[in-house]
């Protein structure tokens, strides 16, 4: 990012830019999608490395207990209970409501979240699928309360993390463990497969504290209608449900939202986004200054060793 009278200029080793004032363009990948060789001791099967690279997420089933997943909900609730207590950046609300909507860096207000983001089930397939040693560029706890809890609206997550973070390249993955059942009509991850393929550079600028309100509703950094249906109408659109405990890695260029939730049964997942150590954040590359540190890990990252076992 630089500036020029104010304005907020493309960089001239920006190989993704966005946040343009013309138009909106579609740009090709660049980088792997699957970045290691499968072999007969990865962490997935070769269908499911096949999977990944096709589609731009897996879902998992069955590879945490009923007891490990118990004490994940139990911890979810003690934070969910302490959200006056936590920071107040860390903690966001439901658009025009009270209710908590997300808190971010997990890892460090719960030991049990800290544990299960260096789990090898997570950790370590993430260090497949990016053939690098990996950090937790960003942790938070999704809740979508029943009757009550709104939508997210299609996005890259990649989008925002280049033009706001300064992530410079697509070699990030996340991982989501459903700690409540999702099915399809409670609001479950939705995600249109093979658009990680697709870098789309979106029109318009980055407002200064862009963060504020994107976290309650993203309007920058969004495809455009005609793209979403475009995509949707070559790919299809998916959903990712399952029992509590599924868990589900997309890469970090897939084109994903998840619906409102008017049912009253909740839902609620964990994230965590594993960026490659190769991968650190540079200065911003469509905004003015980089977001807060809840929201992206700056600095020298070290790399996480995967922790076998079952969770404690």
């Amino acid at each position: 990012m630089t500036l020029h009278d104010g304005k907020i200029r493309a960089r001239p080793d920006d190989t993704y830019p966005t946040r343009v004032e013309d138009r909106e363009r579609w740009l090709e990948r660049l980088e792997p999608v699957l970045w290691s060789e499968w072999s007969s001791d990865a962490p997935i099967s070769r269908e499911q490395a096949g999977c990944y690279e096709r589609d731009g997420y897996l879902v998992m089933k069955d590879i945490f207990s009923a007891a490990e997943i118990e004490a994940l909900v139990q911890s979810s609730a003690k934070l969910r209970t302490a959200g006056s207590t936590l920071p107040v950046e860390d903690v966001v609300t439901e658009p025009g409501a009270q209710e908590v909507r997300t808190i971010f860096r997990l890892d460090e207000h719960s030991e049990a979240f800290r544990r299960l983001a260096h789990d090898r089930r997570l950790a370590g397939v993430a260090q497949f699928l990016l053939g690098d040693g990996v950090y937790v560029h960003q942790s938070r706890l999704n809740y979508k309360p029943g009757l009550t809890g709104k939508e997210f609206y299609w996005h890259s997550d990649f989008e925002t993390w280049h033009a706001e973070d300064g992530m410079p390249r697509m070699r990030a993955v996340s991982a989501s463990l459903l700690l409540t059942d999702n099915g399809p009509l409670n609001g479950p991850l939705m995600l249109i497969p093979g658009s990680h393929r697709t870098y789309i550079s979106c029109r318009g600028t980055t407002p200064d504290e862009n963060h504020k309100s994107s976290l309650k509703q993203q309007e920058v950094g969004v495809p455009s209608d005609e793209s979403l249906a475009r995509l949707a109408q070559t790919n299809g659109i998916d959903y990712a449900s399952g029992k509590a405990g599924t868990l589900i890695f997309f890469d970090c260029n897939t084109i994903h939202g998840s619906n409102g939730n008017i049912t009253p049964f909740p839902r609620s997942n964990v994230f965590f986004v594993f960026n490659a150590v190769s991968n650190a954040l540079e200065q911003p590359f469509a905004a003015r200054k980089p977001r807060p540190s809840f929201l992206a890990r700056r600095g020298a990252p070290e790399p996480i060793l995967p922790v076998p076992g079952a969770l404690a």
